[in-house]
Protein backbone atom coordinates (compact mmCIF):
# COMPACT_ATOMS: atom_id res chain seq x y z
CA UNK A 1 0.00 0.00 0.00
CA UNK A 2 1.17 3.31 -1.30
CA UNK A 3 1.83 5.63 2.40
CA UNK A 4 -1.29 8.48 2.46
CA UNK A 5 1.02 10.89 3.84
CA UNK A 6 0.12 14.30 2.56
CA UNK A 7 3.57 15.78 4.36
CA UNK A 8 5.98 13.71 2.27
CA UNK A 9 8.29 14.99 -0.38
CA UNK A 10 7.40 13.42 -3.78
CA UNK A 11 9.94 13.68 -6.14
CA UNK A 12 9.94 12.89 -9.67
CA UNK A 13 12.96 11.96 -11.96
CA UNK A 14 12.03 14.13 -15.07
CA UNK A 15 13.55 11.06 -17.47
CA UNK A 16 12.61 8.47 -18.68
CA UNK A 17 13.51 5.49 -16.44
CA UNK A 18 14.36 1.53 -17.41
CA UNK A 19 11.36 -0.37 -15.90
CA UNK A 20 13.65 -3.60 -15.50
CA UNK A 21 15.21 -1.46 -12.40
CA UNK A 22 13.96 -2.64 -9.15
CA UNK A 23 14.84 -1.80 -5.50
CA UNK A 24 18.60 -1.51 -5.66
CA UNK A 25 18.73 -0.22 -8.94
CA UNK A 26 16.33 2.41 -8.54
CA UNK A 27 17.84 2.96 -5.07
CA UNK A 28 21.29 3.93 -7.05
CA UNK A 29 19.33 5.97 -9.67
CA UNK A 30 18.14 8.08 -6.62
CA UNK A 31 21.88 8.55 -5.40
CA UNK A 32 23.73 8.95 -8.28
CA UNK A 33 21.21 11.35 -10.60
CA UNK A 34 19.14 13.16 -7.94
CA UNK A 35 21.73 13.55 -5.35
CA UNK A 36 19.90 12.35 -2.48
CA UNK A 37 19.42 9.26 0.04
CA UNK A 38 17.18 6.77 -0.99
CA UNK A 39 16.60 6.13 2.78
CA UNK A 40 15.21 9.52 3.38
CA UNK A 41 11.61 8.41 3.61
CA UNK A 42 10.73 10.54 0.64
CA UNK A 43 8.98 8.94 -2.22
CA UNK A 44 10.91 8.91 -5.69
CA UNK A 45 8.60 8.51 -9.13
CA UNK A 46 10.15 6.62 -11.89
CA UNK A 47 8.23 6.56 -15.50
CA UNK A 48 9.65 4.40 -18.54
CA UNK A 49 9.76 5.76 -21.87
CA UNK A 50 6.90 5.81 -23.47
CA UNK A 51 4.61 7.06 -20.02
CA UNK A 52 3.06 3.97 -19.72
CA UNK A 53 4.52 2.39 -16.76
CA UNK A 54 5.18 4.30 -13.59
CA UNK A 55 7.54 3.31 -10.34
CA UNK A 56 7.69 4.47 -6.94
CA UNK A 57 9.95 4.08 -4.53
CA UNK A 58 9.94 4.68 -0.97
CA UNK A 59 11.94 3.51 2.23
CA UNK A 60 9.37 2.26 5.59
CA UNK A 61 10.49 0.39 8.27
CA UNK A 62 13.99 -0.57 7.71
CA UNK A 63 13.56 -1.44 4.22
CA UNK A 64 12.65 -0.39 0.59
CA UNK A 65 9.30 -0.28 -0.81
CA UNK A 66 8.10 -0.88 -4.68
CA UNK A 67 4.73 0.64 -6.05
CA UNK A 68 3.80 0.52 -9.74
CA UNK A 69 1.45 1.13 -12.08
CA UNK A 70 1.18 -0.15 -15.59
CA UNK A 71 -1.28 1.26 -17.82
CA UNK A 72 -3.30 -0.74 -20.75
CA UNK A 73 -3.85 2.31 -22.53
CA UNK A 74 -3.13 5.95 -22.41
CA UNK A 75 -0.31 7.53 -21.26
CA UNK A 76 1.23 9.84 -18.05
CA UNK A 77 1.35 13.02 -18.26
CA UNK A 78 4.23 14.85 -19.12
CA UNK A 79 5.47 16.77 -16.67
CA UNK A 80 6.48 20.58 -17.62
CA UNK A 81 10.14 21.29 -16.60
CA UNK A 82 13.63 20.92 -17.42
CA UNK A 83 14.98 20.24 -14.53
CA UNK A 84 15.74 16.45 -13.57
CA UNK A 85 13.83 16.31 -10.51
CA UNK A 86 10.66 18.04 -9.84
CA UNK A 87 9.08 18.45 -6.20
CA UNK A 88 5.57 17.16 -6.21
CA UNK A 89 3.04 17.96 -3.35
CA UNK A 90 0.63 14.85 -2.19
CA UNK A 91 -2.14 16.32 -4.53
CA UNK A 92 -0.04 16.72 -7.35
CA UNK A 93 0.67 12.61 -7.33
CA UNK A 94 -2.40 11.49 -6.86
CA UNK A 95 -3.28 13.39 -10.05
CA UNK A 96 -0.66 12.17 -11.75
CA UNK A 97 -1.71 8.58 -11.05
CA UNK A 98 -5.13 9.28 -11.92
CA UNK A 99 -4.03 10.42 -15.10
CA UNK A 100 -5.24 14.04 -14.66
CA UNK A 101 -2.92 16.74 -15.96
CA UNK A 102 -3.47 19.34 -13.04
CA UNK A 103 -0.60 21.68 -15.18
CA UNK A 104 -3.20 23.07 -17.48
CA UNK A 105 -6.09 23.61 -14.80
CA UNK A 106 -6.44 27.07 -13.23
CA UNK A 107 -6.67 27.01 -9.20
CA UNK A 108 -9.73 28.92 -8.67
CA UNK A 109 -9.77 31.15 -5.42
CA UNK A 110 -10.83 30.02 -2.49
CA UNK A 111 -12.79 31.56 0.46
CA UNK A 112 -11.58 31.02 3.71
CA UNK A 113 -13.50 31.22 6.53
CA UNK A 114 -12.32 32.57 9.83
CA UNK A 115 -14.22 31.20 12.79
CA UNK A 116 -14.90 34.24 15.59
CA UNK A 117 -12.83 33.86 18.59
Amino acid sequence: MLLQDPNLNVWLYNHATDMRCQYDGLAALVQSKLATSASSGDLFVFVNRRRTMIKILYYSKGGYCLWGKRLEEGRFQKVVGTAEKVLLNWAQLQCFIDGINWQKMAKSKRFIREDPV
